[in-house]
């Protein structure tokens, strides 16, 4: 079982800039939580100008509680994301978010998770045709990191999820090799390495991820081109592209600039 939250920057754009204007830290859940959670996000911030942060989203779910300044606190549930995430912060508040891992939000759901996708739907919205949004009654973001965290944890598991779900156990197990795999690079391959139909792969990451395969991976690879321009001097694209799967480098380019809305060398210089 883990021990510690993911220490990496994938998705954020500017990493750097991010963690000079607010307080930024990852927390992982209770044990029991951790099978279908993958981390607790806790953002603390105090500007004297508004502060604008984008991020390219991960094949997951989010349920977010936010507090501006003195206001009351609100709750959401955040779809998997499929363009570019903006926002903009200003003065003083707090957010304390849930990340699901990819698969991990359907036995809190029960619902086809694509249901969600491309979409943020405050708490109380859902409250007529799922009963766990009724539970919130505040909470999330205060005190200090301890007492948010376990506020979360006694919210998720007043939820109930299902813990009986081969299909959410496999789907989870398919998106970390997906993840942790380069070699992924194909629908097709990737499903026969699992004795599985295409079809039938659409259908289990639709149904649990909310997006198909082939979204999951090239996320995951642009996310880790982000990444890498980020860590250090600008990398070889050519070379990092043909690593990753990419056709060449115009190809690296052109999913690149689709996800962030900038080229790679426009990215690395904004970094500067």
């Amino acid at each position: 079982m883990r021990q510690r939250p993911r220490g990496d920057s994938r998705g954020i754009l500017a990493p750097g800039r991010l963690l000079r204007q607010v307080r930024f830290r990852r927390h992982l859940p209770a044990p029991a939580l951790r099978p279908w959670v993958e981390h607790y996000w806790l953002v603390d911030w105090e500007l004297t100008e508004p502060f604008a942060q984008q991020v390219v989203p991960h094949p997951a779910v989010n349920v977010v509680f936010r507090r501006d300044g003195d206001g009351p606190e609100s709750g959401e549930v955040a779809g998997v994301g499929l363009t570019l995430f903006s926002i903009t912060l200003t003065g003083t508040g707090r957010v304390s978010g849930v990340q699901f891992r990819p698969g991990g939000f359907h036995p809190f759901w029960r619902r086809s998770v694509a249901e969600l996708t491309g979409r943020r739907r405050p708490l109380a919205d859902l409250a007529e045709h799922w009963p766990p949004a009724r539970d919130h009654s505040g909470g999330a973001c205060d005190g200090t990191d301890a007492d948010r965290c376990c506020r979360l944890d006694e919210l998720l598991t007043g939820w109930k999820p299902q813990t009986a779900d081969p299909a959410t156990d496999e789907v989870i197990r398919l998106v970390d090799e997906i993840r942790t795999d380069r070699t992924v690079l194909r629908v097709d391959a990737f499903a026969r390495r699992h004795g599985l139909t295409t079809r039938r792969l659409q259908r289990l990451f639709l149904d649990r991820v909310g997006v198909g395969p082939k979204w999951v991976i090239r996320r995951y690879r642009i996310q880790e081109v982000i990444e890498q321009a980020a860590d250090g001097p600008a990398p070889d694209w050519a070379r990092l592209a043909a690593d990753l799967g990419y056709s060449d480098q115009a190809h690296l380019v052109r999913e690149f600039t689709a996800a962030t809305g900038m080229s790679p060398a426009a990215y690395t210089r904004s970094l500067a």
